[in-house]
């Protein structure tokens, strides 16, 4: 957990420890860094404005060391720009101040529920000559890697798992992103313009539009 307002940082890591979670703590843009680092958390409560920095640019630089933890940004920056700058950005879930203390838990708990993977389910998923391993957290199309961000994967993940069927933009923002933007779904599209890039640039199109409606990944024809 990182944030520079002691009475926040101290109330908030007590109530998560008490619920459950190994909690590691941090002030600083600085010290979040080594911690993260360090203690490979599965999941970073980040603030955006920090003393050193803001909680965009340290979530940019862990992206950069390959640590795929999930972050949920937890910020008094409640203006709708930031929250899609969050979101937008690799962002998990974005917690505004004042919060509750059982609301922050059940959200951590929703985002790792998406996020860890389930036991007993197959962790490789193939749709034509693209693979998304879910252990290995790797992507591969005709055996060439392919480098996504945590918000792809995850997206990419979801089509898979419903391969050949056409997935709902409200769909998508609710189990990918867990957050309905008061239905405004310019995140999927953006999103789904990144996958492209980097995946039907390497082959036939896997990932099609279904116009007004969703979107969905399957064989070419």
């Amino acid at each position: 957990m990182v944030d520079d307002e002691p009475a926040i940082l101290d109330t908030l890591s007590r109530f998560l420890r008490f619920v459950g979670y190994d909690v590691r703590t941090a002030a600083t843009a600085h010290e979040a860094l080594a911690a993260a680092r360090d203690f490979l958390p599965e999941l970073i409560l980040l603030d955006v404005m920090l003393p050193d920095g803001d909680g965009f640019e340290v979530m940019h630089r862990l992206r950069q060391d390959g640590l795929p933890q999930a972050v949920v940004f937890l910020t008094a920056r409640d203006t709708r720009k930031d929250l899609v700058r969050g979101l937008t950005s690799g962002g998990d879930d974005y917690i505004t101040k004042p919060f509750g203390l059982d609301e922050v838990a059940a959200r951590i708990q929703a985002v790792l529920r998406r996020t860890r993977p389930r036991a007993g389910t197959d962790p490789v998923l193939r749709v034509a000559d693209l693979e998304l391993d879910s252990a290995t957290y790797t992507v591969h199309r005709a055996g060439t890697a392919i480098d996504l961000s945590p918000t792809e994967f995850r997206l990419l993940r979801y089509l898979m798992l419903h391969r050949g069927r056409v997935v709902p933009r409200a769909q998508l923002l609710d189990h990918v992103w867990s957050y309905d933007f008061n239905g405004d779904d310019t995140v999927v599209a953006t999103y789904i313009s990144y996958l492209r890039r980097k995946i039907d640039s390497l082959g036939p199109a896997l990932i099609h539009t279904q116009r007004g409606v969703g979107y969905s990944i399957r064989e070419p024809r």
